[in-house]
């Protein structure tokens, strides 16, 4: 069992050597859409790339709308392995909308054997992701 400041200090190493393992720049929150954005996410279970949708609900309909009319593209030619969650809760209890891949086997970020997986992971999916985006962005944003 790690301290939390073990914990921390393993959290921000792993976080630095993925930035240094693919260093590019990532879109993340530069949609230019408010509450429409893309994060990594990775702790002691479970690692995933999502785009979440975290704005009001009216806006929040609006995008998810948009995004079901594209959804057979992205499962057909982006990413086959999405999950689509309209109603998703994040651990303190917010409700979002939420499209992720999730790496199937278990990982845990303090176990460093399983960062060249994830950090793999991460890159693959994510790019998919911001291809996906970047491909639509126009439809996404009108």
């Amino acid at each position: 069992m790690f301290s939390r400041e073990e914990s921390k200090k393993i959290k921000q190493l792993f976080w630095t050597s993925f930035g240094k393992s693919f260093p590019r720049k990532w879109i993340k929150y530069d949609t230019k859409i408010k509450g429409f954005s893309f994060k990594f996410h990775f702790d002691n279970k479970k690692a995933l790339v999502a785009l979440d949708l975290e704005d009001d609900l009216e806006n929040r309909i609006n995008y998810w709308e948009k995004l079901g009319q594209l959804k057979s593209i992205l499962l057909d030619d982006f990413l086959p392995d999405a999950i689509f969650e309209e109603e998703y809760f994040l651990e303190n209890g917010k409700e979002i909308s939420r499209i992720y891949v999730q790496l199937d086997e278990k990982v845990n970020i303090h176990n460093k054997n399983h960062w060249q997986q994830v950090m793999t992971f991460f890159n693959e999916k994510m790019a998919a992701f911001e291809a996906f985006y970047f491909e639509y962005e126009d439809f996404i944003k009108a």
